[in-house]
């Protein structure tokens, strides 16, 4: 695939094109910071984005800020924020415009090289990826939610790993239980928590951590 990268940390920017590289992908541009990542991206047309959330000059959202305004200006490239922290206000901002071709994982996650580039492969066929930590705390901080605490335990589990991005078939072999037994699972959790009439895995996604982040 096609990649842009804006990350303002030179070892993990420089560590992040080579890996790319090693994989067969073609990096077409590496920035230092999110100032020129927009105009970048609307010129080259990438397949995907990776973007540190905190760039210069402030070292706040820039990063972000960036992300959301690619969704909206050109919704065919992929984005991939990286988090050094789970921040739930940043994943909402991040998905308010949907959960196709998206993805938010910690900074952590980079180093376990299957997981990344898996979810950069995830994100550029249309999906999302959406690190497991930043489900857990989601789904922790937002147990005050009545419906959400209507969950049994083994929902909460297929709740958490479908936030992730994964297809039901993925999630049978990661929980290690039957595609029917997913399906089942899914179908109750999706009534507790009135969240029928969303099709497809991606709206499905953003419902529920839309839903977490009440």
């Amino acid at each position: 695939m096609r990649v842009i990268l804006a990350e303002d940390s030179t070892l993990l920017r420089e560590g992040l094109v080579r890996l790319l590289v090693e994989e067969g992908h073609e990096v077409l541009a590496a920035l230092g910071d999110a100032q020129t990542l927009v105009a970048e991206v609307e010129t080259r047309r990438p397949d995907v984005v990776v973007a540190d959330i905190r760039m210069p000059p402030t070292h706040t959202d820039e990063g972000l800020r960036a992300a959301v305004t690619i969704r909206e200006r050109c919704p065919e490239v992929g984005v991939l924020v990286l988090s050094q922290h789970v921040e739930r206000s940043y994943a909402a901002r991040l998905l308010s415009a949907g959960a196709e071709r998206v993805g938010y994982l910690l900074k952590d996650r980079v180093a376990e090289v299957d997981e990344f580039l898996g979810a950069l492969e995830r994100i550029e066929a249309g999906g999302a990826a959406i690190d497991p930590e930043v489900v857990r705390q989601l789904v922790v901080r937002s147990g005050h939610a009545d419906p959400l605490a209507r969950l049994t335990p083994r929902e909460r589990e297929v709740l958490e790993v479908l936030a992730q991005g994964y297809t039901n078939t993925a999630i049978a072999g990661q929980l290690h239980i039957s595609l029917s037994a997913v399906e089942k699972h899914l179908n109750s959790v999706f009534d507790k928590l009135e969240l029928r009439g969303t099709e497809g895995y991606s709206p499905r996604i953003l419902a529920v951590l839309r839903y977490l982040e009440s």
